[in-house]
């Protein structure tokens, strides 16, 4: 069970597509009192999984500079299936404590445990 310093974004809004909306979500967040945001896979722009945009990588440093972590969940196997880079970007992230690629809430919730 996820606590409320986690702000659990719906799946069905804007999406996010670069560091202005990211910065828009982490204001949300804050409104929130929220220390992590979980961020469905549907609410992120197809450029945040291509690499080469550089569109996750702003993003996520925004989160990084904003010290809130960043938690995107579903599942991403469509991407990854299609590139090795991503593939070894999610598993580092995972390895870390900023940004993570989870398949549901019940997983976030364990981790943050």
């Amino acid at each position: 069970m996820l606590d409320d310093s986690v702000h659990v974004c719906a799946a069905d809004g804007p999406l996010l597509r670069d560091d202005r909306d990211a910065l828009d979500l982490i204001g949300e967040a804050w409104g929130h009192g929220a220390t992590w945001v979980a961020v469905p896979v549907e609410r992120l722009h197809e450029d945040f999984f291509s690499l080469r945009t550089g569109v996750a990588g702003e993003i996520a440093q925004k989160f990084v500079n904003y010290r809130l972590g960043l938690a995107v969940v579903g599942d991403i196997s469509r991407f990854t299936e299609t590139g090795s880079a991503l593939s070894a970007w999610v598993r580092e992230s995972n390895r870390g404590n900023h940004l993570w690629f989870v398949r549901d809430l019940d997983e976030l919730a364990a981790r943050r445990a």
